[in-house]
């Protein structure tokens, strides 16, 4: 089967298996039908599907992620390669601008909420949809097993460890950043430095060497993202500086232009 075909299948099966939009019209047109796919995924709630259905996507998704271009590790400079710098552990520190999606490394940090769901919002910006949306329906159905075993939502600044499945990384390390609401405040500011924490014990405690961290907290829930960053980086070179034979690299994943200007200057 062909990607033309998968395409084609995915979006009449997701249709179909929809309760509440399966007479929805489908376009002819390939790039509506990917955002259709995705809305159908986003809005899925965890039941079983077929192992066709399995098959067929992951060969879609798989296609999907080659083209979008993976990265190895080996392509990101650390700050120490690529500035000079001569910040503490400079030598396994890295800055990368781009969709964390792509990002070949052991595992990647997804900014969750507390249902650990994922985002139900047809094709959202945030990071949270973005993942889940690459890595298949299979991340939701694990996120749920985590969640009913527990039987309570997740605390802010914990985090859970699941499979990356279709995306190149082995795992997403799923943490729930802490909303600012009015004034940023000492509690708030602890629990994003025990997001990045959990993330870091997770990764130490599954044998990861290689973690890429979005920048939690400082979309949808409004973290400053100045002052973000500076937890982030204080965070990580302390864990480091007490466990640094754990891990080989640390990046800072970055999207926007001003978190790039913010932690270059931060690390330059």
């Amino acid at each position: 089967m062909n990607q033309q075909r998968r395409l084609d299948y995915i979006v009449r099966y997701l249709r179909a298996d929809s309760d509440q939009y399966n007479d929805i019209e489908i376009s002819n047109n390939n790039k509506e039908k990917r955002k259709l796919i995705r809305s159908f995924m986003n809005i899925r709630i965890p039941r079983m599907i077929s192992q066709e259905f399995i098959e067929v996507q992951d060969e879609f998704l798989l296609e999907e992620t080659k083209n979008k271009g993976i990265i190895t590790l080996e392509e990101i400079p650390t700050i120490k390669e690529q500035f000079g710098s001569n910040v503490p552990f400079a030598e396994k520190i890295s800055i990368w601008q781009g969709d964390i999606t792509r990002l070949k490394v052991d595992a990647i940090v997804n900014a969750a909420n507390s249902q650990m769901l994922g985002c139900f919002i047809p094709c959202h910006k945030c990071i949270d949809n973005a993942i889940h949306s690459s890595a298949g329906i299979q991340l939701r159905e694990e996120c749920n097993e985590l969640m009913e075993k527990q039987e309570h939502e997740e605390q802010t600044g914990s985090a859970k460890i699941t499979k990356g499945y279709n995306l190149p990384c082995k795992y997403v390390i799923h943490t729930v950043g802490p909303i600012v609401n009015c004034k940023l405040n000492d509690e708030i500011k602890k629990d994003l430095e025990n997001c990045y924490n959990s993330c870091l014990e997770l990764a130490a405690l599954n044998g990861i060497r290689s973690i890429a961290f979005c920048c939690i907290s400082t979309g949808e829930f409004h973290f400053p993202s100045g002052e973000a960053a500076k937890i982030a980086v204080r965070t990580v070179q302390t864990f480091m500086g007490k466990n640094c034979e754990k891990l080989d690299r640390v990046i800072f994943n970055v999207f926007k232009d001003i978190d790039l200007e913010i932690y270059c200057s931060l690390l330059k």
